[in-house]
């Protein structure tokens, strides 16, 4: 059952990534460990480097257009929601409260990254059979952010 287009969920997925964006350098401006703020500030340019490319993306699929005559609404909808998934403030919040090391906020990265995957995951039970490949190059970004962080945390 087809539910949501592939432009919808690349949508989601620009908006998803602008909230990691906003919130790792947010939370970067609160450390005082400079190598934590890196940290931070690197998450956020891998969020960044994501919705680009993601708005790459959105460029090869059909525009969608919801079949409701207030689209505004719609799309203020699909940000509430994308606002619910993934980098939720209240939540965050309590999570990175507990961040005291490098350490720790790449863990904190990785965790949210698995998140993200598990969630296109199964978005892409709700999109047409042709649109499946598009979710996919998306988990497969998610997948490689993933793979960055546990890179840097071998590292440590």
């Amino acid at each position: 059952m087809s539910i949501f287009n592939a432009g919808e969920i690349i949508d989601l997925a620009i908006k998803i990534e602008e909230n990691g964006l906003n919130f790792y350098r947010s939370f970067a401006d609160t450390l005082q460990s400079k190598k934590e703020k890196d940290i931070f500030n690197l998450l956020a340019d891998e969020e960044s480097k994501h919705r680009e490319t993601f708005a790459k993306m959105l460029l090869s699929v059909e525009k969608y257009e919801p079949p409701t005559s207030y689209p505004d609404e719609y799309f203020a909808y699909l940000q509430a929601y994308a606002d619910s998934v993934i980098f939720t403030a209240d939540d965050l919040k309590k999570k990175v409260e507990s961040i005291s090391s490098s350490r720790d906020a790449i863990e904190f990265g990785i965790r949210r990254e698995l998140d993200s995957i598990l969630y296109y995951q199964e978005m892409k039970a709700f999109v047409p059979e042709a649109q499946k490949e598009t979710v996919d190059k998306i988990i497969a970004e998610e997948r490689n952010h993933f793979l960055k962080l546990s890179s840097m945390k071998k590292e440590m």
